[in-house]
């Protein structure tokens, strides 16, 4: 179980995502709200520390008696983050906030079952929810990449990583979590082409519909089926290069404004587009999407598929990267299926990381075994199918410098990222406007952020 006071400056995002978009959904008691702090031109309310304080509590993590304060700390930091980011024109695009927030709605409805008993829960539908919280991610993601600015050249040598596991005292080594790496086959289920056919022949209806005057922005409202831009008439806001897929960018840039494409596939289904503004390098475009229609029976042929691919592996003709190399659907098929996991990069997965649905599937598989197949949700939002194996399983254990060394420079290149941290923010604070209400100059905060409240002793 984690305690507050292992949080550092500058970390404090690896719990939070993705639970803190979810923040205020459920109040237990109603807040009687002010202004606690000020940085720049942001505020810090009441409300924020109280339910900041609850979300992280559902995720195991304890608080002392000074519970407010450590937290209102942690959001000073992230305050001075977003101000200084504003003031630096750092930027992320309107894509970007879509795909964190399509990202952890997808974590969610994983974890309780289904869009439909999601917006029960919440009493608001997705759409209602991603624009409650849109500004909160925008910020928060201006917050991390002003982080990154900062720490993005520090670097730890190997003879650092063993000096800070020698230095530390035998009762502080660390516990390494029970983590399990795991492989995956996935297969799409086929489209049929005659639904294909059916959905190019509506997009170019709606095409049709668009060039002899009818609206762009009010057919993309109605029909398209990218819920992150239809309610915003299909916009997209602007992008460079590199951050679309392929074939979009290529159709895109191509386009004069005003002018609409012709349909083109992605891995997201088949578009219109249409060019709203280019600014050099940078395009604004708008886009109606249109996705094939899977049927009952093409998920029963992918799930088919995968049970004569494990039966394959399970007689021996094939090992199982062997047949992810060959059969997988999967980006990740090149290295034989292995599961990479998002929030860390590497091949672990702790239990609270791995998505509910198959965490009830390899809970009840041993080292080497390997699952029925079962449903799933591709990047794209499309329904697929995937067989699991359970390549290994480690035990929680005390770290090693020789078993858990890449688990040891994560921890030595924090704790010198964190230095840099506080670094930058006794830089930053002497031209920061910082109000700290007086109900928290009591509190003995890690930085002295301003003149009436003292720092913590060290």
């Amino acid at each position: 179980m984690l305690n507050m006071k292992s949080i550092k400056f500058g970390f404090v995002f690896l719990l939070m995502t993705p639970f803190l978009i979810f923040k205020g959904f459920t109040q237990e008691k109603v807040v009687i709200d002010k202004i606690v702090a000020v940085v720049g031109n942001s505020a810090i309310l009441k409300s924020d520390i109280y339910n900041q304080q609850r979300q992280l509590e559902s995720q195991g993590i304890t608080f002392g008696a000074n519970a407010q304060c450590e937290l209102l700390d942690e959001m000073l930091y992230q305050k001075l983050l977003y101000n200084q980011a504003i003031i630096d024109s750092v930027e992320v695009s309107d894509q970007q906030v879509e795909q964190i927030l399509d990202r952890r709605l997808r974590f969610f409805i994983q974890q309780i079952g289904s869009r439909e008993q999601l917006e029960a829960y919440y009493g608001k539908s997705i759409e209602e929810l991603k624009d409650e919280f849109r500004p909160l991610v925008r910020e928060q993601e201006l917050s991390q990449m002003m982080e990154s600015k900062i720490t993005r050249n520090v670097r730890v040598t190997p003879s650092e990583v063993k000096r800070f596991f020698n230095n530390l005292p035998p009762d502080s080594i660390p516990t390494v979590e029970s983590e399990t790496e795991m492989a995956q086959i996935v297969i799409k289920p086929p489209v049929d082409p005659e639904e294909i056919a059916l959905t190019k022949e509506r997009l170019n209806d709606i095409r049709d519909r668009i060039i002899q005057g009818e609206s762009f922005n009010t057919m993309a409202i109605l029909y398209s089926e990218d819920p992150g831009s239809a309610r915003r008439g299909g916009e997209l806001g602007f992008h460079g290069r590199g951050e679309l897929f392929a074939e979009f960018e290529a159709t895109s840039f191509g386009l004069r404004p005003g002018e609409i494409s012709e349909i083109i596939e992605t891995q997201a289904g088949f578009h219109i587009i249409q060019m709203i503004e280019r600014r050099g390098e940078q395009i604004n475009v708008r886009h109606i999407l249109i996705q094939p229609q899977i049927s009952p029976l093409q998920l029963s042929q992918a799930r088919n598929k995968l049970d004569s691919i494990r039966n394959l592996i399970r007689n021996e003709e094939f090992t199982f990267a062997e047949a992810a190399k060959k059969f997988s659907d999967d980006p990740g098929k090149v290295s034989g299926g292995i599961m990479i996991n998002p929030f860390t990069n590497t091949t672990r997965f702790k239990n609270d990381e791995i998505d509910r649905n198959l965490f009830f599937v390899i809970d009840r598989l041993d080292e080497g075994q390997i699952s029925n197949p079962v449903p799933m949700m591709t990047e794209e939002g499309k329904q697929a199918f995937r067989i699991v194996k359970v390549t290994r399983r480690i035990e929680a254990h005390p770290a090693s410098l020789d078993g858990d060394y890449d688990f040891i420079q994560q921890l030595a290149l924090n704790e010198k990222r964190m230095k840099a941290v506080q670094d930058w923010i006794r830089q930053r604070i002497g031209n920061t406007y910082i109000f700290i209400n007086e109900d928290f100059h009591h509190c003995n905060f890690t930085i002295q952020w301003s003149d009436q409240v003292a720092k913590a002793p060290k």
